[in-house]
């Protein structure tokens, strides 16, 4: 990690000390699910309904971000631009819309489901992410580009995305075959769970901090992250990339009580801190120096 990616560190620690306080539910939850693949063959059955939840999570998503600016100023093309690049990537928090739909079988049609809680993301979930991306493909600037110079209707935007550019409604879907395998059931996630994913999603997004991980109790007892076997020849730096390696080892040194799990935790943050803050001093330091090296002289001012 570089000198300038204090905030990274701070976000890392802040993930560190929410995972540790949630270790207890996590446990109980048991192990995790081996990851699942997206079911290709069910694309074009839901294509068309996968380009209308873009439309109408793009025109939420800007309108959410209308209302709390000024009536006289406009979402800016960049944030626009953002949402449309995310909205099929269920690793930003533009896609959460996916973790809340159901791939239900009605007839010879897949029919996507709204439910009222976020799900584990199973095959179904990774399959309507494939389908968005599909549609998508590099149209998303288009869009953006559409959403703001037009502010249109939803209506209006539905048929842009997905008639006029993307063509993905432009034929209805094919029918079901009778022998296709249903898909899992919709199995809601525990809320504490959502809320915590949804943290490390918005930390993702942090200059800096692109490369964020979920760390739970156990990976940090034992070491079990990606951490780089190469020695850095700064020490400071040195501890702020092992902070998971030093927080797994505070943990290992008493009894997993939750009072004292919190202390140590509290404490390997505010040493961090004490080092980043070094850091920026000298950072700061350096930056000082050179715009007075870089400044005209008032001899030089008067010349010109």
């Amino acid at each position: 990690m570089a000198r300038g990616s204090a905030v990274a560190v701070v976000a890392l620690a802040v993930a560190a000390v929410l995972l540790v306080l949630h270790a207890d539910g996590a446990a109980a939850a048991g192990p995790k699910k081996p990851a699942t693949a997206a079911r290709r063959e069910d694309v074009p059955y839901i294509r068309c309904q996968v380009c209308e939840r873009i439309a109408r999570e793009i025109s939420a998503q800007v309108a959410r971000k209308q209302q709390a600016l000024s009536p006289s100023k406009k979402v800016p093309e960049i944030e626009i631009i953002e949402i449309a690049e995310n909205v099929c990537n269920l690793k930003k928090q533009e896609a959460d819309w996916m973790l809340r739909i159901d791939i239900v079988e009605k007839g010879d049609r897949l029919e996507l489901v709204d439910q009222d809680e976020e799900g584990h993301c199973n095959s179904e979930c990774k399959t309507i992410e494939r389908a968005c991306q599909e549609v998508m493909g590099y149209a998303d600037t288009d869009v953006a580009e559409f959403v703001y110079t037009n502010k249109p209707s939803l209506d209006q935007l539905v048929k842009f995305v997905c008639k006029d550019i993307t063509k993905a409604c432009a034929v209805d879907p094919p029918s079901v075959p009778k022998d296709r395998v249903p898909g899992e059931p919709f199995a809601a996630k525990p809320s504490k769970d959502a809320e915590m994913e949804k943290i490390m999603r918005s930390m993702g997004d942090i200059p800096g901090a692109p490369s964020m991980k979920m760390y739970s109790r156990d990976d940090l007892m034992q070491n079990n992250f990606g951490a780089g076997g190469d020695d850095d020849e700064d020490d400071d730096e040195d501890d702020e990339d092992n902070f998971p390696k030093n927080l797994g080892k505070a943990l290992k040194d008493k009894p997993p009580q939750k009072n004292d799990i919190k202390e140590q935790v509290v404490k390997q943050i505010k040493d961090t801190g004490k080092k980043l803050k070094g850091h920026v001093s000298k950072v700061s330091k350096v930056v000082k120096k050179w715009w007075q090296a870089k400044k005209p002289t008032k001899s030089g001012k008067s010349e010109l």
